[in-house]
Parts: structure tokens; C-alpha cells; sequence
């Protein structure tokens, strides 16, 4: 029997270009005028998808924006302020947090979200004490590139909904056509834009959408003139403004996805690796980074807002500006929390009409699960070896046809996204010729690219 290649994670992330030397590097502090400039920048790159998951799922895009920028503090300070990331609104638990809303109000969905960012600290208590290989080995690209085609194809007849139905829920070719200016917008902003508005065709499609929406009337800006400069967001609070009752279907709906997340974390933290010219799963660890994001998750649930993930736009704006600098993406966080108490600025988000967010997500759902598709590409993954046709078929199919299994004790059901999950990862385990994780893939895969820096 052919004895199986180790899997390399650098088939995963892909390649970025490392030649160039950082402008500011990630210790370095920015003069003050430069300092807001730059922040600013990183806080528009992360703003259009961080407020369109509360705009989803009904939850609040003020507490979105501030719990993204205290979660982002804290991952700063338990990194040791080594790594340069920002961390916004999660879209896999986007099916998960409107099953719980549905069910529960949003006190069942800051639940789950606080018991998601646990296994976050768990698995980081687990690396420090045993280190990475094994979740790799748990989760290789097998198993995640399925599964975030799932995330991202699961909410495909939401943004459809969104972009062509009035707020009756019928048909509406003017509501259509506003979602499809959207859309063409974000597009030309995504091929054609050059340089840092490369990086915010989510944000600028937004404003070009809203624009056409004033214009052909759908558009109330009334909320807007009567909202206050300072306004205190309704905080979602445990024990205060709702009763903390943990149930099985809470922790099966959140908890499955939490892991995948996981391995989303992993690679993010590759790429940025990448970029900054650093190892980070060394230094300050991968414990760490997965402990920060865990704890950001945690902020979020304690005051109302979504779970939390890295961003890969504003890993984006690293790529292209070469400034790497911690304190950046601090004063990002800094001023994230100030807007999510501007009135006027949380009121304006809410006058988006439903079409151009529709529009938006038309091509940001497909993105991420083209992202999907990328990672079984990049990484090479034979489908005519029917070990790997067996799984993806499996997690695709459960995933997306929202199978549930209801289990006969203590009322447990797992469904969907999450029950795709766990199959995914048992079928991996349990199916033969499944192929080890490289004992040194990390160290190749960074040196190499410090070689280049």
C-alpha cells in the first residue's frame, strides 16, 4: 500500500508577495495625524461585513461595531500585542444565531455565542499543554472546504429574498434594481478598484446602493435627523436583560460550527504570518491567538453582539499598505466602540434599505463559498479518491438540505451546518487512507517565506 503524503499547509493559504519592507512595522507607533488616518482606514475595511451580520440575523449593528472593538483590544492584549489582526461579525453562525433568535429571543443566541467562544479557551488550554498538530489532523481541508461552502450557500436564499422583494415580501423590480446596482457596484469595486479600495467594495457598494435607493425613494432618512449625536445602544445582558438557561440545542447548534471557525482562525493566522514576515503559531503561539479570539467571542455574547473571527480584509490592508503596526489596529478598535455610541451613525446604518444589503450579499455569500472550493483546489484534494468524494458529498449535502438528528434522550437535536460538521470530522476519522499533518508544516511553510521578506 502507497504510503500517504503528509498534508502541507502551505497549499492551503496560498502565496503573498513579501518583498517589499513594512513602512511601519508591528511595534512601531504612528505619528497622531497619521495615526487616524491609518485607523480609520482598517475600520472602513472591516465595517461593511461586520454591520451586515446583526443586520441579518436582527441583531444590534451599534453593539456589532463596539463588542468588534473590544474584542479586538483584548486580542491585542493577550497576544502580547505581537500580531496585528482585527476581528469583526462571524458569518458562519449567521443559520445557528436566526434558528436561536426564532426559538429564543436573542438571550438563547448570546448563549450559544458565549459557549462558542469557550471552546475557543478550551482548545487553546489544549495547544499550549499538547500542540497543534492534532487539530489540524481533526480538521484538515477534506472536511473545512465543504463545510464553509456550506456557510456561505446556506443563506444564499436569504440574500436572494433580500435583493428582489419589497418589504411586503412580495416581488418588487424597483427593489430589484437597486440590489442589482449594488451588486454591479461591489463587483467593478472588487476587479477594477485600485490599491485601499481594493479592499472596501463591500463598504463602497453599500454607499453606491444607498445612494441610488435615495434617489429612486425607498429610503427613510427621517430616523437619521431625529437620532441623537449620543445615543446608549440596547445592551443584550445576561441575568439583567434576559433569564441564562443553557439547553442542548443551544450547544448543538453553536458549538459544531465554533470548531470550524477554528480551522478558519488557523489559516488566517498562516496568512498573516505570510504577510507580517513573523511565525506567529510560534510566538506568541497559536494557544494565544485562538484564546484572544475565544475571549472576543466572549465580550461579544456578555453585551449582545455576534461571535467574532480575524478578518482577512483587514489582513488585506496589512498586504497592501505595509503597516503592520499593533497600535493601528487598536485605534480601529478605539474607534469602532466611539461610532456604536453616535446615534446619528447607528441610525444611518438602520435606513439601508433591505435591497442593497441583499445586493451585497448576493456576492459576499458566494465568496465565501467560493472560498470553500479554493482551499479543496489549492490543497489539491483528489476527488477521485472516493474517501474524499464520500465526505465532501456527505457535509455538502446535510449541510444544505437542513437534515436534522434528533437524538432519543434529553431532547437533543443537531441540524444542518452543524450536524454537517460533526460528520464530516467523524467521517474522516473513521474512513482509511487518511493522511497525516507534516510534523514541521508550520516552520517550512513560515521560513520560507521569512527568506523572502
Amino acid at each position: 500500500m502507497k504510503k500517504a503524503k503528509p498534508i502541507k499547509i502551505k497549499k492551503i493559504t496560498g502565496e503573498i508577495n513579501m518583498n517589499n519592507k513594512p513602512i511601519l512595522d508591528v511595534s512601531d507607533k504612528p505619528r497622531p495625524a497619521q495615526w487616524l488616518t491609518l485607523s480609520i482606514q482598517h475600520l472602513f475595511s472591516m465595517f461593511g461585513a461586520t454591520i451586515l451580520v446583526p443586520y441579518l440575523v436582527g441583531l444590534s449593528p451599534a453593539i456589532a461595531l463596539i463588542s468588534s472593538g473590544l474584542g479586538t483590544l483584548a486580542f491585542i492584549l493577550i497576544t502580547k500585542g505581537k500580531v496585528p489582526a482585527y476581528l469583526g461579525s462571524s458569518f458562519a453562525y449567521i443559520i445557528p444565531i436566526k434558528l436561536l433568535n426564532e426559538a429564543g429571543g436573542p438571550g438563547a443566541a448570546m448563549i450559544g455565542t458565549f459557549l462558542a467562544g469557550l471552546v475557543y479557551g478550551i482548545i487553546a488550554l489544549i495547544i499550549s499543554k499538547a500542540g497543534y498538530r492534532w487539530i489540524m489532523n481533526l480538521l484538515p481541508p477534506i472536511v473545512v472546504g465543504p463545510v464553509i461552502i456550506v456557510i456561505g450557500l446556506s443563506v444564499a436564499s436569504t440574500a436572494v429574498g433580500m435583493a428582489m422583494n419589497n418589504p411586503a415580501g412580495k416581488y418588487s423590480m424597483l427593489h430589484f434594481s437597486v440590489a442589482l446596482v449594488t451588486l454591479v457596484a461591489t463587483i467593478i469595486f472588487s476587479i477594477f478598484a485600485k490599491k485601499i479600495l481594493s479592499i472596501i467594495p463591500i463598504l463602497a457598494g453599500i454607499i453606491i446602493g444607498y445612494i441610488y435607493a435615495l434617489i429612486v425613494g425607498i429610503v427613510d432618512f427621517q430616523p437619521v435627523l431625529k437620532a441623537d449625536w449620543f445615543e446608549m445602544p440596547d445592551f443584550v445582558i445576561p441575568f439583567v436583560t434576559y433569564k441564562v438557561k443553557i439547553t442542548w440545542d443551544i450547544f448543538w447548534l453553536m458549538v459544531p460550527v465554533a470548531v470550524v471557525t477554528i480551522s478558519e482562525h488557523i489559516g488566517h493566522q498562516l496568512i498573516l504570518s505570510k504577510v507580517v514576515g513573523r511565525d506567529y503559531i510560534k510566538e506568541p503561539g497559536l494557544h494565544r491567538s485562538i484564546l484572544g479570539d475565544g475571549t472576543a467571542t466572549i465580550i461579544s455574547a456578555l453585551v449582545g453582539g455576534p461571535p467574532k473571527t480575524t478578518y482577512g480584509e483587514n489582513i488585506g490592508v496589512l498586504a497592501i499598505t505595509r503597516v503592520y503596526s499593533v497600535y493601528v489596529l487598536a485605534g480601529a478598535a478605539v474607534l469602532a466602540v466611539i461610532f456604536g455610541f453616535v446615534g446619528k451613525i447607528t441610525a444611518l446604518i438602520q435606513t439601508i434599505p433591505t435591497p442593497v444589503m441583499g445586493g451585497v450579499s448576493i456576492l459576499l455569500f458566494g465568496i465565501i463559498a467560493s472560498s470553500g472550493l479554493r482551499m479543496l483546489v489549492d490543497s489539491k484534494i483528489d476527488f477521485d479518491d472516493k474517501r474524499n468524494l464520500v465526505i465532501s458529498s456527505v457535509i455538502l449535502v446535510i449541510g444544505l438540505g437542513g437534515a436534522i438528528l434528533k437524538l432519543p434522550f434529553k431532547d437533543i437535536q443537531i441540524q444542518g451546518m452543524a450536524l454537517a460538521a460533526i460528520l464530516g470530522v467523524v467521517l474522516n476519522l473513521i474512513l482509511p487512507g487518511r493522511q497525516p499533518v507534516s510534523d514541521n508544516m508550520f516552520e517550512e511553510d513560515v521560513n520560507e517565506n521569512q527568506k523572502t521578506a
